[in-house]
């Protein structure tokens, strides 16, 4: 079943630069370097201005800025990737591999395959739409798009061997020299493809994994993605020839070894799995520490009574955007998918004057790579742990309800690991302003509890600030307290972080009655009033 073609922004090698390479050349080819090195390669063209919170300064290039109006954060880091960089190593020659350095995935020029299994073909043209999305922020182009019917994929070739000639003519025809499947494939499957293709094949989790490589910035946020492909690549690791004998032990080796040690040594495969395993283990007590100090600063607010709420969705469904709307930030928002993979936690207060911290995560999408979600593990934890969730639904994706139980698929499975039920939830319905009569009375049928908000034109927001400000925790000790004027901190404490209800000023000091939290309550403690 031919889906048709994705047509994108020329770009890409033209026929005649085309080099159809050997396996061998693909086995290398797919061992790739750039997810361990400083120097990231551009994600590709612009594929289109945000939709959500951009104000149009920057497009794709780091464009004239008016004096005295200073960009954003966001718009800054937007304009970066955008920017010319110089590229080095371009050799495709592989790096040692002992080094665990790989190259970048190249992709290009490129067609999609996908199994249909169950669902409907509505549901598998989607599932493929998404796929071309991702490839586009990858920095492909994308020729064409092909679903096969099946009660499941092939275990040899994910799509029959009839149908790997039938997609070998397809990419041919179309110029493509990556065919990409919307799927995890097993090794053997991987092997096959290419054998037969002739071309490099990437399948969906290899995808989402490079996509995060390229957006990743903080220091957690490189070390997560790199665990995340060194657990994905570490079972698909092929050798070429007469390389992979590395030493040779005993007098074949021109030496005297003893009694166990004549024989072929230790292969390269086997020198790389040992070196990737050590890589794991440290990448492993790197995030641990991490998380300790992850904790220490979550500790310190809950110590100091300061709510959390997480905000959290499905991919592009505008969380960035959201929190930038709520709190007057200007974090990056870009019309692409998992454009933000560090998570931002920001300073808010409630319309009562409470305040609160409000943190956005990294996106979900439909399958996303177990690898993924055991690598980011600690950061997803930190949604489960907050005081109230935002989950913000894209109001303009076809299947929204899909996307609501991507998310909750994934929310749930960590939290019943932690025993834990989760936070209140607040379901957020996003670009409200670009639904019509019908659609917005189909996603009120859906979603009879959730909010529609526009971050980009601020409709909703007051209301949905009015929910905040209800579903989270407020100060349950009463205090009546005569502060002396020499404890001035305790005033503006009260002030800040409980809810005043009378004050009074004395010739001994300030008179409050208001309601705290219990860390406070007892800080005022000496100082109560008995009338």
């Amino acid at each position: 079943m031919v889906v048709g073609s994705f047509p994108t922004s020329p770009c890409g090698r033209g026929t005649a630069d085309r080099v159809r390479t050997s396996h061998e050349q693909l086995s290398k080819d797919y061992l790739t370097n750039r997810y361990f090195t400083e120097e990231r390669f551009g994600g590709g063209p612009e594929r289109g201005t945000d939709t959500d919170n951009v104000d149009g300064r920057v497009n794709g290039t780091a464009g004239h800025v008016p004096e005295g109006d200073e960009l954003s954060v966001g718009e800054l880091e937007r304009a970066e990737r955008a920017s010319l960089r110089r590229v080095s190593g371009l050799s495709t020659e592989l790096s040692d591999i002992t080094e665990v350095e790989y190259r970048r995935l190249r992709l290009e020029r490129v067609v999609l395959v996908g199994v249909w299994t169950e669902g409907t073909s509505e549901q598998a043209e989607a599932s493929l739409g998404e796929l071309a999305r991702l490839a586009e922020t990858a920095g492909s182009e994308v020729l064409d798009g092909v679903v096969q019917r099946r009660n499941r994929p092939d275990p040899a070739t994910y799509v029959g061997a009839g149908k790997v000639r039938e997609l070998r003519d397809i990419a041919l025809a179309a110029g493509a020299d990556t065919v990409i499947c919307d799927g995890e494939l097993a090794p053997g499957q991987l092997r096959q493809l290419e054998e037969k293709l002739k071309l490099k094949v990437v399948d969906r989790t290899a995808l989402i994994l490079d996509i995060f490589a390229q957006h990743a910035n903080s220091k957690e946020g490189k070390a997560q993605v790199e665990l995340a492909q060194l657990q994905y690549y570490l079972p698909r690791l092929r050798g070429w020839g007469d390389k992979m004998s590395r030493q040779a032990g005993g007098r074949a080796g021109g030496g005297n070894g003893g009694v166990g040690t004549r024989g072929p040594g230790e292969t390269k495969m086997e020198t790389d799995r040992r070196r990737i395993h050590k890589r794991i283990s440290k990448l492993r007590k790197e995030l641990a520490a991490m998380s300790t100090i992850r904790e220490t600063k979550r500790s310190r607010r809950v110590a100091n009574s300061v709510p959390s709420v997480a905000i959290a969705g499905y991919t592009n469904a505008g969380k960035s955007s959201l929190l930038n709307a709520l709190t007057g930030n200007g974090l990056l928002v870009e019309d692409s998918l998992f454009a933000t993979l560090d998570p931002a936690t920001r300073q808010a207060r409630t319309v009562d004057g409470r305040p609160y911290t409000l943190s956005d995560t990294v996106g979900f999408v439909r399958h996303l790579p177990h690898q993924l979600v055991e690598a980011f593990r600690s950061t997803i934890e930190e949604v489960t742990r907050a005081d109230l969730l935002l989950h913000v639904v894209d109001g303009a994706d076809a299947a929204p309800h899909e996307q609501v139980s991507a998310v909750r698929q994934v929310l749930s499975e960590i939290g019943a690991e932690q025993d834990s039920a989760g936070p209140p939830e607040i379901v957020v319905v996003n670009k409200a302003d670009a639904l019509d009569a019908t659609k917005f009375a189909q996603l009120r049928g859906l979603l009879p509890e959730a909010l529609f908000v526009s971050a980009r034109s601020g409709a909703g927001l007051d209301e949905l600030h009015a929910a905040i400000a209800e579903w989270l925790p407020r100060p349950e000790v009463y205090v009546d307290a005569l502060v002396p004027y020499t404890r001035g901190e305790l005033v503006s404490r009260v002030h800040t972080e409980g809810e005043l209800m009378e004050r009074e000023h004395t010739a001994e000091g300030t008179r409050l009655r208001a309601k705290v939290r219990t860390e406070l309550a007892n800080a005022l403690e000496p100082f109560a009033t008995t009338g």
